[in-house]
């Protein structure tokens, strides 16, 4: 009993932090589309990272006691789910002006396949029959949330497929980020792995911006930008990750995985009350397919197992 409430908080956790990043896709970001990418994921590390230290800088005495692999594995997250990760769905966005969420979806439904994939590699979890037929189920419903019988046309313009190109090296870093993170998990506390995901992402993120010349764009940012990266730093930056790594503490990497997927989902459902783009019959069925297939995931996974 204790062990099935310890997984039910796990998976409310991510679906919340899936939702809180939802509505940073179709409300918060696109505040910032003045300015380079780069420099936007950086801010977007170091900001949330500068906050932290107000209350974790005791953090850093672990330092000292991490193991090469320790300092592999944060290495991994900041690499993949925050460096390269985040620079593809930002970069994605910007491409298309944010008016085709359904780049942001594909990256969603993309995911799952890299993240049990690796889980199944490196974590030596098992994929039962049941769990193969939920997934496949919320895989499938999320391909139809996203473009309803229509096929998707990749060659409609070369901005849209840049697009898709980024969003499928998001899906595989973010999956793998994932992985890695249940792997760290393992070993240190959700707040260490977070504390030092964003502070390693934001000296690989330092680097970048210094290569590509971009250090200068501080002076392009407007007082809207600051209150925005404030604003996202505080709730769907360092909260939404808090919450992330805390609920993955408590579930499987292929429950998280699953659970991510309430991001599409919630970010349609913010852009049509939000923006009024208005969803499909098949799309608001596929929302409702989607959901159960998590619910069938994350809060019965005895019966998975």
């Amino acid at each position: 009993m204790e062990e099935t409430k310890k997984r039910y908080i796990g998976a409310t956790a991510i679906i919340l932090a899936a939702t809180m990043w939802g509505f940073d896709g179709v409300v918060l970001t696109p505040r910032l589309y003045n300015l380079n990418v780069g420099f936007v994921v950086f801010m977007l590390h170091f900001v949330p990272f500068v906050l932290m230290n107000t209350f974790l800088f005791k953090e850093y005495k672990k330092l000292k006691k991490f193991t090469k692999a320790d300092f592999l594995l944060l290495g991994g997250i900041a690499f993949f789910g925050g460096a390269l990760g985040t620079l593809a769905i930002v970069k994605a966005l910007f491409l298309v002006h944010f008016d085709h969420l359904s780049v942001i979806v594909l990256l969603q439904k993309l995911q799952p396949i890299f993240a049990i994939t690796l889980a199944a590699i490196f974590l030596k979890e098992k994929i039962k029959p049941r769990f193969i037929f939920w997934g496949l189920l919320a895989i499938i419903a999320s391909y139809f949330l996203t473009f309803g019988f229509h096929k998707p046309n990749m060659g409609e313009d070369g901005p849209l497929i840049q697009a898709a190109l980024w969003a499928l090296v998001a899906a595989f870093s973010f999956g793998s980020a994932t992985v890695l993170g249940k792997k760290a998990l393992t070993t240190l506390p959700y707040y260490t792995t977070n504390f030092f995901r964003f502070g390693f992402t934001s000296l690989l993120m330092l680097i970048y911006i210094l290569v590509i010349g971009k250090l200068g764009e501080f002076q392009n940012v407007t007082q809207t930008n600051w209150m925005f990266f404030l604003i996202i730093a505080v709730t769907t930056g360092s909260g939404a990750i808090f919450l992330f790594y805390y609920g993955l503490n408590k579930v499987t990497a292929m429950v998280s995985t699953i659970c991510e997927l309430f991001f599409p989902i919630s970010a349609i459902i913010f852009d049509y009350f939000i923006n009024h783009h208005s969803l499909s019959l098949i799309q608001w069925i596929s929302a409702a397919i989607m959901i159960l297939a998590v619910v069938e995931i994350s809060y019965k996974r005895k019966k998975v197992r």
